[in-house]
């Protein structure tokens, strides 16, 4: 079990795992944004993706993810899961992750064997993945069993987005290791100390940058993320950086 520790700064609240790093983090003004720019660029399914009706977060961090999916995706059943009782514990006690109700689970197991349990399979449309450690050298779960299992969860336009917060040699490695089980698996440019935020889509996307440019803009009146660097991003991608 992790020994869950806060800190604050600035009127940003942190999530650590006993360790320097931040496992997420919170605005104490802005409970319900999404702070730090890798985790709002885990949100750039909605570019492709407007209405899901079931979402899985694996890995908790600090909640954010899963407090906006419910906060604004009223018509999706939304869950978490995260291995360590006590970090969803001082969510909600610290990160304003509300209580399970009738769309919020919350369920304490491991990855690995959540996607692996086939009543999880063709579940969800969206898969969102951020899976650390304390040590956070690396993700806990990146084998092609892992991403296959991830994968076999989602519908069948289903899109997954995965932090991948390691040393370059390790995000290659990741790709990979995904490409074999989705049709189109893109990234966005470095942000932060190493992170590339990858999506991974079950059924390749139609790419108009026209429309994903509207779609951004709707995004941004809407949820207040940054999305049209994503459509940046993703056009750079194409563009081979």
């Amino acid at each position: 079990m992790n020994n869950v520790t806060i800190s604050e700064e600035d009127g940003v609240r942190s999530l650590h795992f006993g360790t320097k790093w931040v496992q997420g983090a919170m605005r104490l003004e802005r409970p319900d944004a999404i702070e730090l720019e890798y985790v709002q660029q885990m949100m750039m399914w909605t570019l492709f993706l407007g209405n899901p009706r079931a979402i899985a977060q694996l890995g908790l961090g600090a909640g954010t993810l899963t407090k906006f999916c419910h906060r604004h995706f009223p018509e999706a059943a939304i869950l978490a899961v995260e291995l360590d009782p006590a970090v969803t514990a001082i969510c909600r006690s610290q990160f304003a992750l509300p209580p399970d109700d009738d769309r919020l689970r919350v369920v304490h197991m491991d990855a690995m064997a959540f996607v692996l349990d086939e009543k999880n399979h063709g579940a969800f449309d969206v898969l969102q993945v951020d899976l650390y450690d304390a040590q956070a050298k690396g993700p806990v779960l990146d084998t092609a069993e892992f991403y296959e299992a991830c994968a076999r969860c989602l519908s069948p336009k289903g899109i997954m987005t995965v932090n991948l917060f390691c040393d370059y040699p390790d995000h290659d490695r990741n790709l990979q290791a995904m490409e074999p089980y989705f049709e189109a698996v893109a990234w966005l440019p470095e942000v932060h100390d190493g992170n590339i935020v990858a999506i991974g889509f079950k059924e390749a996307p139609s790419v108009d940058f026209s429309r994903l440019e509207q779609r951004a803009a709707q995004i941004e009146r809407g949820f207040s993320l940054p999305a049209a660097s994503w459509v940046d991003g993703l056009q750079a991608w194409m563009q081979g950086g």
